[in-house]
């Protein structure tokens, strides 16, 4: 039965139970008046039930305080029952409740409650040896704690006065223990002690170990405090012999700097506010103590102003054929970005005044972003500086801190042109795509202002805080994918889309600049090591995946290395003559395995084409039909939009079942199972759709596809091919391959012309507008006339591209 009053405790309190709330970090003692914060729902529960009642709660503590929800074996058996004296709901749910301790109480057994603890307790009977040592350790407790107050200073002077009126033993150790900070331990130790004199005992003991560790604090804050002061009071001495020596020979010293200062502003060519912001600040330095904190930032401020090239500029080259023959030697290929760089000279070479073009280079790694802005730079005749925007996360990067902070500078952008020494350089932004933005601003949005030749005339640098033409600078940017550079930034340059070397492109790199450069580098001569085109494609392909060339420079490395390493062993007439057979003597096993066309011809396998960073890729689209229910199973780490061309392609088959001699019914008869392998590596994009629809109505006509075909576009459930990109990068994979022949979407056409014309000539491309016209060549039929023979199942041919919005972007 629940406790109906507060009367009588000691009588009734053996037959309570009563609401428990279990305590985190806290044992309270009897007489204590405590407020509590009760968030956990069993802890509230049980307080509204102990309200609903006689306001009794047994209060105890538990044994892990990071358990939110704490069983019967993780609360100590004896605790405090209290009375709620008031008690505040909170806005969030949880409880501001004020308790006071009653009398120590001790559970007996838990009552089963899904909603609150609930126990029933038993009596405490304290006892109390009345004897003189009994009387001699309650004055010693007495002074022991005037001790303790005063070396701790969180607890009140006024504390002493209000112990030592306690005349109940009981209530003076609980009183004590209650403002000790000891151990959880301790304290419920000290509350289960039944014995008074042996409470008090274990009470004093405890104290003097507290006095003993707060008096070690005090001495070693004393000792601290007079290093400190001693500290404190040499660099005091020293500071004042310093200005003594100043005062005593440097005065005129700062006289010469100021006269210095005065010159350089005279002499030097500025912006007429930025002359006068000098002349200002030279006027503020006069006034200044030389000693002065704030001299010191005027004085960098000025310095800064004096080394920007205001009106240095270098006389940038005009001659288009010199520049050519510079770009033409750093660099095989690019014809497009080195046609920009011609024309802009060409226009400077008319018009003076012109302001600087800001090009984005977006291209994978490897490609030459970077040193094509190097190779710019030395055609143009201009400085070049580079600055790396990967990880840059703060707006201070780019537009400097202000003057009030502690050792403020500008931002990197004016810091690269102080670097340059000219007005006019190529200035390098690598890495764009790369930013970052959290709570300290946006580099990208402040990057707005310096790439847009309507603003950076002025561009306002916080230091500074005055205006800076940037008009005369040639921005370029470099990024790996234009996905990662905000759009109002990518509105403002001139994009130029460097797309991965070729094959041959790449034997031709390795030819001219990799292989001299690395031999050099190796101290060989062209009669130690001879690389052949063949050995290097072989590296290309077995041994490299990229875009660019940066892992066959390695690899042509290793060869240059053990070849050194021969060299030494036998003597530098040794001549080592590579084979593609025997790379892999000096390589190891190839790391790469590269498309190859099928064998021979099959059902169900169709050739697909994708679009990687790397390049292109020949892919393989199996389908396998399983007697079933209708089910479609894709598997091969597909995302979602190639799901959805699988589910297309299917669908259109289902459409010209008739058509292609299929029951129209066989879908609820059979399972499609659409594989793609290699399946640890992820693939996506609608490209694949016509590839998928062959491989679907091969297996299930019984019909073998060709394998002398590659084929690439996305379908629709009316059977229109629709164009894709990355078609190069597709058309040389199948070159590579060895496949004469690649089916290719209608509005792919005005694409041909950016693949090398040594590929077309030995790669037939054949452009379709419908399904049924690349079912018609890519499978084995003995009459494929008749079958797509019906005019009226024929596609009715259109200008598909009046169909899409004029914002299309189409996916690879």
């Amino acid at each position: 039965m629940f406790f109906k009053g507060n009367k009588d405790m000691d009588e009734k309190i053996k037959e309570m139970s009563v609401p428990l709330i279990p305590l985190r970090d806290i044992v309270i003692f009897p007489h204590m008046v405590v407020p509590l914060f009760v968030g956990r729902d069993k802890s509230v529960r049980a307080l509204e039930l102990a309200m609903s009642q006689d306001k009794s709660v047994l209060l105890v503590a538990q044994k892990k305080a990071k358990i939110d929800d704490p069983a019967a074996d993780n609360i100590y058996k004896v605790g405090t029952l209290g009375n709620i004296l008031q008690l505040l709901r909170l806005p969030d749910g949880s409880v501001k409740v004020l308790v006071e301790g009653k009398k120590r109480a001790k559970i007996k057994e838990f009552t089963p409650s899904k909603e609150c603890f609930i126990v029933k307790i038993d009596e405490i009977n304290e006892e109390m040896d009345d004897t003189l040592e009994t009387e001699a350790l309650i004055r010693n407790i007495g002074k022991a704690f005037e001790t303790y107050v005063k070396l701790n200073k969180k607890i009140p002077p006024e504390m002493i006065m209000s112990v030592s009126s306690i005349d109940d033993p009981a209530r003076l150790t609980d009183t004590i223990a209650a403002h000790l900070v000891i151990k959880l331990q301790d304290k419920q130790a000290l509350l289960e002690l039944t014995n008074i004199t042996h409470r008090l005992e274990r009470l004093y003991g405890l104290m003097e170990g507290e006095i003993e560790i707060l008096e070690a604090e005090q001495r070693i804050r004393q000792r601290v405090k007079k290093q400190m002061e001693k500290t404190q009071k040499e660099y005091y001495l020293s500071e004042q012999v310093k200005a003594i020596q100043k005062e005593l020979g440097e005065k005129d010293e700062f006289k010469g700097e100021l006269q210095e200062l005065e010159e350089r502003i005279k002499n030097k060519k500025m912006s007429k506010e930025a002359a006068k912001k000098a002349k200002q600040e030279l006027k503020k330095l006069k006034l200044m103590s030389p000693m002065a904190a704030e001299a010191t930032v005027v004085r960098n401020y000025l310095d800064w102003l004096l080394s920007l090239p205001w009106a240095e500029v270098t006389d940038e080259k005009k001659d288009i054929n010199e520049a050519e023959k510079i770009l033409e030697e750093d660099h095989y290929g690019l014809k497009q970005v080195k046609e920009r760089i011609l024309e802009h000279l060409a226009v400077h070479g008319l018009v003076e005044e012109m302001k600087g073009p800001i090009l984005c280079l977006v291209g994978p790694p490897g490609v030459g972003k970077t040193s094509l802005a190097k190779s710019i730079a030395r055609a143009t005749n201009r400085r070049f500086v580079r600055l790396s925007l990967g990880g840059v996360r703060d707006e201070a990067e780019i537009r400097g801190h202000r003057r009030t902070y502690i050792g403020s500078m500008p931002g990197k952008i004016i810091q690269s042109l102080k670097k340059a020494s000219a007005n006019n350089p190529v200035f390098l932004l690598d890495e764009v795509d790369k930013m970052a933005t959290d709570f300290r601003g946006d580099p990208a949005s402040a990057l707005l202002e310096v790439l847009d030749p309507e603003q950076n005339y002025s561009f306002n640098d916080h230091y500074l805080d005055l205006d800076y033409d940037l008009s005369k600078v040639m921005f370029i940017t470099t990024a790996n994918s234009v996905q990662g550079i905000p759009y109002p930034l990518l509105d403002r340059m001139e994009i130029i889309r460097i797309a991965g070397y070729t094959e041959l492109e790449k034997v031709n790199i390795a030819r001219e600049f990799l292989i001299p450069k690395q031999l050099k580098a190796h101290g060989l001569f062209d009669a130690n090591l001879e690389i052949p085109e063949s050995v290097v494609l072989a590296i290309i392909r077995r041994y490299t995946r990229e875009a660019g060339v940066r892992n066959l420079e390695r690899e042509i490395a290793s060869l240059c290395r053990k070849t050194a390493k021969e060299v030494l062993k036998k003597g530098k007439d040794i001549k080592i003559k590579l084979s593609p057979k025997g790379v892999a003597k000096y390589l190891g096993v190839p790391k790469y395995r590269y498309g190859k066309k099928e064998e021979k011809d099959e059902i169900g396998v169709a050739t697909g084409l994708a679009w990687t960073e790397t390049g292109g890729e020949l892919l393989s689209i199996e389908v396998t039909v399983v007697p079933g229910k209708g089910k479609l199973i894709i598997t091969g780490k597909l995302g979602d939009v190639m799901q959805e061309s699988a589910q297309a392609a299917l669908t259109y088959i289902r459409s010209r079942a008739d058509v292609l001699g299929i029951e129209k019914d066989f879908y609820q008869k059979v399972d499609i199972h659409i594989h793609v392998p290699e399946g640890a590596i992820p693939k996506d994009g609608p490209s694949a759709g016509i590839a998928m629809a062959t491989a679907i109505a091969s297996a299930l006509m019984k019909v073998p596809v060709r394998k002398d075909i590659a084929m690439t576009g996305e379908i629709t459930l009316r059977g229109k091919v629709l164009p894709i990109g990355g078609l190069k990068e597709k058309i040389l994979a199948a070159h590579r391959g060895m496949i004469p022949k690649v089916l290719v979407p209608q509005e792919n056409e005005k694409d041909i012309k950016e693949i090398p014309v040594s590929v077309l000539k030995k790669t037939q491309i054949s452009f379709v507008e419908h399904m049924d016209e690349v079912l018609k060549q890519s499978l084995v039929l003995e009459k494929p006339e008749e079958i797509f023979k019906k005019k009226g199942d024929m596609y009715q041919k259109e200008d598909i591209a009046d169909t899409l919005p004029s914002d299309r972007v189409i996916t690879h």
